[in-house]
């Protein structure tokens, strides 16, 4: 029996976020160079996408690049980009047909022009589209969009549009990359690091997490189910307790 026939629909997290690590590692066990990790991850995110729009989840954020990765070999992140614009152009289609809508969230305007066109065409074809919404976060660090946020609530203080005393949990989130996009539920990692990486560090607050030692290559449908039915054996207090829980 698969582990998805025992997941119960009801009960899946409404934004699954995951950091895709371990290609690098993955490809030098066989051998090969990075980047040959990085084409294979390719199909892990494509039977993760798959998987997640079947099952009915509404969004999937995927950490595809950070600010600190522009500090890896020159050739790595030449053949990221190239990867980037070659899976964003192929993957399009397949977007369209399974009626998946695409958003990004980071520093875009530091990625390479042809990355930001490519990007923003298929984030305009998909627009309309009403299924899943897949969130890629590219050129990413949680640091740098708290910073962010709170440059332009200070502008705003600055000029008077906003008072201080009106600066809240909603106007900061509101200024967020995130906006508009409910907090994950669950978030996995894969490679065997237990740490966030600062991802989504505001947004992680309540969070389940969910560590496996795969590498992302081998990713496959099935270690998603797994993860899911694990994050359905949990119990989500957000500060109460279980028998205020069962009260309710």
């Amino acid at each position: 029996m698969s582990f998805k026939d025992k997941i119960i629909k009801e009960r899946l997290p409404n934004h699954l976020a995951i950091i895709m690590d371990g290609n690098g590692r993955w490809a030098k066990m066989r051998g090969e160079h990075r980047i040959i990790g990085h084409q294979n991850g390719v199909e892990a995110v494509r039977q993760t996408v798959e998987g997640a729009a079947e099952l009915g989840i509404s969004y999937l954020t995927l950490y595809a690049f950070s600010t600190e990765n522009w500090n890896r070999p020159q050739d790595e992140i030449l053949g990221l980009m190239s990867l980037l614009v070659e899976a964003i152009e192929n993957e399009t289609p397949t977007l369209m047909k399974n009626n998946v809508r695409l958003k990004a969230i980071g520093d875009l305007e530091s990625l390479p022009e042809e990355v930001r066109e490519k990007l923003q065409g298929t984030i305009d074809n998909t627009a309309k589209n009403t299924g899943l919404t897949l969130v890629l976060a590219l050129s990413y660090s949680s640091r740098w969009e708290i910073m962010n946020a709170v440059g332009k609530i200070a502008e705003k203080v600055h000029s008077g549009d906003l008072a201080p005393e009106d600066v809240n949990e909603s106007i900061f989130e509101s200024h967020l990359t995130t906006s508009g996009i409910p907090d994950p539920e669950l978030m996995i990692r894969t490679s065997g690091e237990n740490r966030i990486s600062n991802f989504l560090l505001w947004q992680l607050a309540y969070s389940e997490l969910y560590f496996t030692d795969l590498f992302w290559p081998d990713f496959t449908k099935e270690e998603l189910y797994k993860a899911l039915l694990n994050y359905q054996s949990r119990e989500r207090r957000f500060g109460k307790t279980s028998e205020q829980l069962n009260d309710n």
